[in-house]
């Protein structure tokens, strides 16, 4: 199950070439600069752009190949844009009913109501477009776009256009349609708080060509891409709820290198949660400290080291100095103290971690 793309388009002086493999399953994000092809490349497997030469299979079937093409309408996606681009003359129940009817009874396998609940618009059905925030109603282009019980859901950069209170509302909306339903996500963004939040697989795009394709964790730590390397530059860790400490306010938080401790957050036992460690949180000594007051300290080992500017050195470590393949943090030092460390890769270390923010 998955896409099988190579896409290719001149248009003036802009070229798209692009040959990739995505899987059917999760959310796979689509990130790189504005005129870097995204929204080209959503809206080539939609079918809303022409790509003559190109060729998209989707799950054994040809949407797109050099002698037939598949109309949008044909193709079993549910779009939404940086607008939501309502029926300013319907009521929400409307705008839903009108998706609904462009399939047949046999082909609604997502119930409307699952829709209507998850994204929380039960209070809105009766209002119109006009009488909705931006929020309410990109919330309610999402369940319009899930009416017609699409095999693939493509959002093209759905919070663009709102201000970071507008987006902090909605993205737990987002985490939650990601959670609950079994539908494969293509999600077009140039922000990496979202990337780091929402995706499982990761696509950068640079200049119309794909310049990495794979598991988005290992991805964004990538030191031979740009994204390792912005000032802003972290890593992210898979979590689980372990428990809290209620004496000191802390929620502890498992993971395969360990557990973290970070202030409390009211979550169950078991429930998943992704961590995000700014490398410029990250400090690094050769024995492990015994008086310091930061309660997150790890073994591990330095895997790659890269310059990061005149004075800095940015380090990849793999958590755990046992093993070659635990989980990632990144480390932004001087390069004064990377030569004192005597730092290189297999070198064993403590990593001393500042401050660790939850995502989602």
């Amino acid at each position: 199950m998955s896409i099988d793309a190579h896409i290719q388009i001149e248009r003036g002086t802009f070229q798209l070439n692009a040959r990739l493999e995505l899987p059917a399953r999760g959310v796979t994000a689509v990130f790189g600069p504005s005129g870097s092809g995204k929204t080209t490349l959503l809206r080539a497997l939609a079918g809303l752009e022409p790509c003559p030469d190109s060729r998209v299979i989707v799950n054994g079937t040809p949407w797109q190949t050099p002698t037939e093409c598949l109309a949008t309408h044909e193709r079993p996606v549910g779009l939404v844009f940086q607008e939501p681009s309502l029926f300013e003359h319907l009521t929400v129940q409307a705008n839903l009913d009108f998706g609904r009817q462009r399939i047949s009874k046999s082909e609604q396998t997502i119930p409307l109501d699952h829709s209507i609940e998850l994204l929380e618009i039960s209070p809105l059905l009766n209002r119109y477009p006009h009488q909705l925030s931006v929020g309410e109603q990109q919330r309610v282009a999402i369940a319009r776009a899930l009416a017609v019980c699409p095999e693939w859901l493509l959002l093209d950069e759905p919070l663009a256009a709102m201000d970071a209170a507008r987006k902090r509302e909605i993205l737990p909306y987002l985490e939650n349609l990601c959670r609950e339903t079994d539908l494969p996500i293509l999600y077009v963004s140039h922000s990496r708080e979202e990337v780091a939040r929402l995706a499982d697989h990761l696509v950068v795009l640079n200049e119309g060509k794909v310049i990495a394709n794979g598991p988005a964790i290992e991805i964004l730590s990538n030191l031979a891409l740009p994204l390792a390397r912005e000032p802003n530059s972290a890593a992210i860790i898979e979590t689980t709820v372990a428990g809290q400490d209620h004496t000191f306010g802390l929620t502890l938080l498992d993971f395969a290198g360990g557990q973290f401790q970070v202030t409390h957050h009211d979550l169950p036992v078991d429930t998943p949660v992704r961590l995000q460690v700014q490398a410029n949180d990250v400090s690094l000594t050769l024995e492990r400290p015994t008086q310091t007051s930061i309660l997150n300290v790890f073994k591990a080992k330095v895997a790659e080291m890269a310059e990061a500017g005149p004075a800095h050195v940015l380090v990849k470590l793999t958590v755990d100095s046992n093993s070659d393949s635990g989980p990632t943090l990144l480390a932004r030092i001087t390069r004064k103290s990377a030569e004192l460390l005597a730092l290189k890769p297999g070198r064993a270390v403590h990593a001393q971690i500042k401050s660790a923010a939850l995502i989602n």
